[in-house]
C-alpha cells in the first residue's frame, strides 16, 4: 500500500471505524440525541462544538485537495450554529461523516510525490503533515467527545 492510500486509510479509520484504537467518531456518535450534544459540562465544550471544530479543519484541507485556498481561522472552528432539533444535530453528524468519506477519496488521488510538496505555503509543512495533522486532530478531539459521552451517561443524562 502506498503512503496517500495508507493516510487515507487512517483518516477514514478514525471516521469510520477500525483504527488501532478501536473507537471512531461514527460509532461514538450514535445513540447520542441533540440534547445530549447540546449539553454543557463546566467550561468544557459540547459534544456538538467538537464535531464542528473537527469538520471544520476537515472542509479547510478539503477545499485545499480540491485545488482552492487554505482559509481557515481557529476562531472560527468553534462557531457551530445553534442545534436545537434532532434533524439539526443529526445533519451535523451527517455533514461531518460524509466530508470525511469526501476527503478520503482526494487523499487517495494524490501520489505519493505530493506528499513532500508545500502545502500551499512552506509555513504550513508539507501535504504529509497536514494530512497526518488533522488525522491527530480527529483522534485528539474525539477522546474528548468519548469522555464527555460518559460524564453524561454517568450523570444519567444519556440512556
Amino acid at each position: 500500500m502506498n503512503s496517500t492510500k495508507q493516510i487515507a486509510k487512517h483518516f477514514r479509520d478514525v471516521h469510520l471505524g477500525g483504527n488501532w484504537t478501536s473507537v471512531n467518531l461514527k460509532d461514538t456518535l450514535a445513540g447520542i440525541n441533540w440534547q445530549q450534544a447540546t449539553t454543557r459540562i463546566d467550561d468544557l465544550n459540547t459534544i456538538a462544538v467538537l464535531v464542528f471544530h473537527i469538520n471544520y479543519y476537515v472542509g479547510v484541507i478539503t477545499r485545499v485537495l480540491q485545488g482552492g485556498p487554505l482559509e481557515g481561522n481557529d476562531k472560527l472552528s468553534f462557531n457551530v450554529p445553534p442545534i436545537s432539533s434532532e434533524e439539526a444535530w443529526q445533519a451535523l453528524v451527517n455533514k461531518a461523516i460524509t466530508e470525511a468519506e469526501q476527503m478520503t477519496m482526494l487523499i487517495e488521488k494524490l501520489d505519493d510525490a505530493t506528499l513532500q510538496e508545500n502545502f500551499t505555503d512552506p509555513k504550513y509543512g508539507s501535504y504529509f503533515r497536514n494530512l497526518l495533522g488533522v488525522t491527530e486532530h480527529t483522534h485528539y478531539h474525539l477522546g474528548q467527545i468519548a469522555i464527555l459521552k460518559k460524564i453524561i451517561r454517568n450523570r444519567g443524562m444519556l440512556s
